[in-house]
């Protein structure tokens, strides 16, 4: 989802005209906007900031403005491999400190890694928040770029690839999404790297990444909870900054996915599969075409969210042909994908489950959305978002998405407004572009004893 929650008081809200009343529609809620502050200083560095003093906590979050389609050529899995180096030592930090600088005072930290962005996130009583400032900008101007951490790492990003893409039943499948999915842009290169791309690797390769993306003018600052804003500038600007704005510019993607002009067929294969799959996608536009990307999201949660949903009435309860079924809009910053897939259930083929999905597509597409259903899905998805701001964290991470994925913060508050005015019209009107009017890329996924020849080879229809 790239819609997120609002605040504490708009959550309560909801929850309370629940309980005294008929369920509203989406369309009848009004949401108390995130108010941010927003400041950059003279080296690029963005910071974002929500005082909020509903806890005593507060969230700290960096995110940088590389993801995996910046990983150099030959080189995939680079910026997720980033990622694990940041957690390692500094100048004047021991390697995995970060954990005793929030754990031990009962806070988590974590990161993720994306297409797009990497981002780092603390949360903390918010009398620590100097000290997670001040860790923050230390492993971003002194991070101990070494043999030693570099291979250590490495080891563990090769034993997350082997868990999550090897030994799960389906991580080869949805691995093998982006790869077949693009054919010029680099998001076709998948965000957890091989172990071929990351055994090829050198330690200059690495400090050179380092060199060219972890910078303050690639990153945003995203401070939200119990703080006082002064002395949260002030301690900004002392830790961070001090630094430099490198005079080297920002390489940036550049690349056109090419539109689709005929149907794609390929064949994946599985050592570990017990059940065939399919899996489909479709090309959609980025994340900041607002217009479009929110009745996407719309139309995925009517296809697959939960079991009332369209692909589960059908594929799974009715005709039984899958266990399990989805859906997703994944909105980008470059071209994103809708994607729908099944998992069969025993004794069925491919061809029948994706015969199932194009009917329930085509008729979302084509066919009358009852008024009640379309409320109470966009309904569903606000409320998750609501629920999910009810935290400091939930608000940094709203900001985020909308910061660097969606091209603004003004997005956390005006993609609420979006969601609740999507109609019926609307769904039928980006399906059709982009879905039952475009070109799509098929996969077949096949346990290894059901492979037929030409297995992992591209079919053009």
């Amino acid at each position: 989802m790239c819609l997120r929650p609002v605040t504490l008081l708009a959550s309560l809200s909801l929850i309370m005209a629940a309980a005294v009343s008929p369920p509203l529609a989406a369309a009848e809620l009004t949401i108390a906007p995130i108010r941010y502050h927003q400041r950059v200083l003279p080296n690029g560095l963005q910071v974002l900031s929500v005082e909020d003093h509903t806890s005593s906590n507060v969230a700290v979050q960096m995110w940088y403005h590389v993801g995996s389609k910046d990983d150099p050529q030959g080189r995939s899995g680079f910026a997720h491999l980033f990622e694990h180096l940041m957690f390692k030592s500094t100048k004047h930090m021991h390697a995995e400190q970060m954990d005793r600088l929030t754990e031990d005072v009962g806070g988590a930290n974590n990161a993720s890694t994306g297409d797009d962005v990497t981002n780092y996130f603390e949360v903390v009583p918010s009398n620590y928040l100097q000290t997670l400032l001040w860790a923050e900008a230390e492993r971003l101007s002194n991070l101990t770029v070494d043999e030693k951490n570099f291979k250590s790492e490495r080891a563990v990003v090769e034993e997350e690839y082997r868990q999550s893409v090897l030994a799960n039943p389906y991580g080869k499948l949805f691995n093998e999404i982006d790869p077949h999915s693009y054919t010029v842009h680099p998001y076709k290169r998948p965000t957890i790297g091989s172990i071929a791309d990351l055994e090829a690797a050198s330690l200059a390769n690495v400090i050179a990444f380092h060199d060219t993306f972890y910078r303050p003018d690639n990153a945003t600052l995203i401070v939200t909870g119990d703080f006082d804003p002064q002395q949260l500038d002030a301690w900004v600007d002392r830790y961070f900054g001090w630094m430099t704005k490198p005079a080297t510019p920002i390489p940036q993607v550049t690349a056109t996915e090419p539109v689709r002009r005929k149907n794609r067929r390929y064949t994946v294969t599985s050592a570990t599969a017990p059940l065939p799959a399919v899996l489909q996608t479709w090309l959609i536009p980025p994340a900041a075409d607002a217009a479009d990307s929110i009745p996407l999201q719309v139309a995925a949660a009517l296809l697959a969210e939960g079991d009332s949903s369209r692909l589960y009435q059908s594929l799974v309860y009715r005709h039984q042909v899958a266990q399990r079924v989805g859906a997703d809009a994944d909105g980008r910053v470059g071209p994103g994908l809708f994607t729908t897939y099944a998992i069969l259930a025993s004794g069925h083929r491919p061809d029948e489950a994706e015969k199932l999905l194009n009917e329930e597509i085509i008729w979302l597409a084509t066919q009358p959305i009852p008024a009640a259903e379309l409320e109470k899905v966009k309904t569903q998805l606000l409320t998750a978002e609501l629920i999910q701001r009810q935290t400091a964290q939930g608000i940094a991470f709203a900001l985020g998405q909308a910061t660097l994925i969606e091209g603004s913060p003004d997005r956390a508050n005006t993609d609420l407004a979006l969601l609740q005015q999507v109609t019926a019209e609307d769904i039928h009107r980006v399906m059709r572009k982009y879905v039952t009017g475009a070109r799509s890329v098929t996969i077949d996924y096949l346990p290894q004893a059901a492979a037929t020849p030409g297995a992992g080879k591209g079919e053009a229809k």
